[in-house]
């Protein structure tokens, strides 16, 4: 049976793509690193990694272990919170700009109700699998979930937005309708190196598709806001990623009678045990500021 801490070191070295840097976390020498990964290649009976002078690679047999090694080790750390009903740790994984613009303050609120709550928050557009990642709870956009995860609604009632700064407006003639945006400078995101040039918009009984182009292309979604607040073009995020810009008349909504794709938020868990307290906190937070983000923009709609 392998030995907890080799099974760690195994998932760190995965992770840092490493022997040297997956040492220094675990506070051991190289060379105690590298008597542990044989020690648990010799267990198993099996070559983990292939090294070279530079890196190292799993091996076939590597990555299949790989999972395998987070699971049990998230299995443990489940079994030993409840033992000692550990509820004093909000660990989760976010988009960069619902991180930034949301969560932190929020955080910040929860800590100060519980002085002894340890928030560990990943700001990262990457979507983590719950089930073998390295994370048990996200806040996430969309509508199609793994059947095996846990969902906790925070905004059903929400949607994409199509908007710009008043600056990069000046001197334009403002699209009404989808297509128009292909002759605008368009901010483009894009996930796993493809990026996301078409844009879809709903109006009753009607679909527009629209392949929009542009200079500025990431994946972060707070980077593409900053550039659309700086003038540099169209950009296309969910609601709530820039209601309080809007809001603040920052950034102007485009095609009014026109909406973007629905992107229903939820907090999603990989299992029910990882529902704690705080966590319930952490939602309760959430619906009540996305409801009076959503309401205040409602509101403002309203009176235009």
């Amino acid at each position: 049976m392998a030995n907890l801490a080799d099974l760690e070191l195994f998932v760190m070295i995965a992770d840092l793509r490493g022997l040297s840097p997956a040492a220094r976390t675990m506070c051991i020498t190289p060379a105690a690193a590298s008597l542990a990964l044989k020690r648990l290649e010799h267990r198993l009976g099996v070559r983990l990694f292939t090294r070279s002078t530079r890196s190292m690679k799993l091996t076939p047999e590597g990555t299949r272990y790989l999972e395998s090694a987070r699971q049990a080790l998230k299995i443990l750390d489940e079994g030993k919170r409840s033992l000692t009903h550990d509820d004093g740790m909000l660990e989760l994984t976010v988009s960069s700009d619902l991180g930034r613009n949301m969560l932190l303050d929020l955080c910040a609120r929860l800590k100060q109700h519980n002085p002894c709550l340890y928030i560990k928050l990943a700001l990262s557009d990457k979507e983590e699998d719950l089930l073998t990642g390295k994370f048990d709870v996200a806040l996430r956009f969309g509508k199609s979930l793994a059947p095996d995860l846990v969902e906790l609604p925070v905004l059903q009632h929400h949607h994409f937005i199509a908007c710009a700064a008043p600056t990069y407006l000046a001197g334009r003639s403002r699209p009404n309708t989808p297509q128009q945006l292909s002759t605008h400078e368009c901010i483009i995101s894009h996930s796993t190196n493809r990026p996301q040039r078409l844009w879809r918009f709903h109006a009753p009984g009607r679909v527009e598709d629209v392949q929009v182009k542009g200079h500025f292309c990431c994946d972060d979604g707070d980077a593409a806001r900053r550039w659309a607040l700086a003038g540099h073009g169209v950009v296309y995020l969910p609601l709530m990623n820039v209601a309080e810009d809007v809001l603040a008349g920052r950034l102007q909504p485009l095609l009014s009678t026109w909406q973007g794709d629905e992107a229903p938020l939820s907090l999603v868990v990989s299992h029910r045990s990882q529902i704690t307290e705080s966590m319930r906190a952490l939602h309760q937070g959430l619906v009540e500021q996305c409801t009076k983000r959503m309401t205040r923009y409602l509101a403002m709609c309203q009176t235009r």
